[in-house]
């Protein structure tokens, strides 16, 4: 004889779960562990690291789901959980370039050396008077998150703005951060 298990939704699995059901959650981690690895293994392309990355990731989705507000929109809330950790991750292994990238570095720093968080710390400080000449919208936009962790749902809410134009907006400071950062290097 064999067990019949029911298929829930994945909405219906994360309510399950935020109101704490442990098996609920194992299934949507089963459910998401093939999308969540190929976000990792595009972005680190190393598959012990990306096999860390989605450990990670479901660790934080756990942690944080009694944040998610909307159940159905967990497939994207999570998806947008591992390509931030796998850039992250990715970022940690490349030297400190004004690419998109610098401000994840800095958020990620777990630098052992007294050299190491000299040089970090240097950098931060470059980093933030890079922020502080930036336009409002692209200095909180970059604040919200990188420095306080909001997800693209959430910034959208906080902002009164479609996801795509946080993307965008995302897009934009990026590059114009970097672009502050490269005129402080060449000077």
């Amino acid at each position: 004889m064999f067990e019949v298990t029911e298929s829930y939704s994945t909405g219906e699995l994360v309510r399950r779960a935020q109101a704490g059901d442990r098996e609920s959650y194992g299934q949507l981690c089963e459910r998401f562990q093939s999308t969540v690895m190929a976000v990792a293994l595009g972005r680190v392309r190393n598959l012990a690291e990306a096999e860390e990355v989605c450990q990670e990731v479901f660790i934080r989705a756990m942690l944080r789901l009694d944040q998610l507000r909307e159940a159905e929109a967990f497939a994207g809330w999570l998806r947008s959980i591992a390509v931030r950790v796998a850039i992250n991750r990715a970022s940690r292994r490349r030297p400190v370039s004004g690419s998109d990238l610098v401000v994840d570095e800095l958020v990620a720093g777990d630098e052992d050396s007294g050299e190491d968080r000299l040089l970090t710390e240097e950098r931060r400080a470059e980093v933030q008077a890079g922020l502080a000449r930036l336009g409002q919208l692209d200095r909180e936009t970059l604040q919200a998150f990188y420095f306080d962790d909001l997800s693209l749902l959430e910034m959208a809410e906080v902002f009164r703005a479609p996801v795509g134009t946080i993307k965008r907006r995302l897009h934009v400071a990026r590059h114009r951060l970097a672009e502050q950062l490269q005129s402080t290097v060449s000077v």
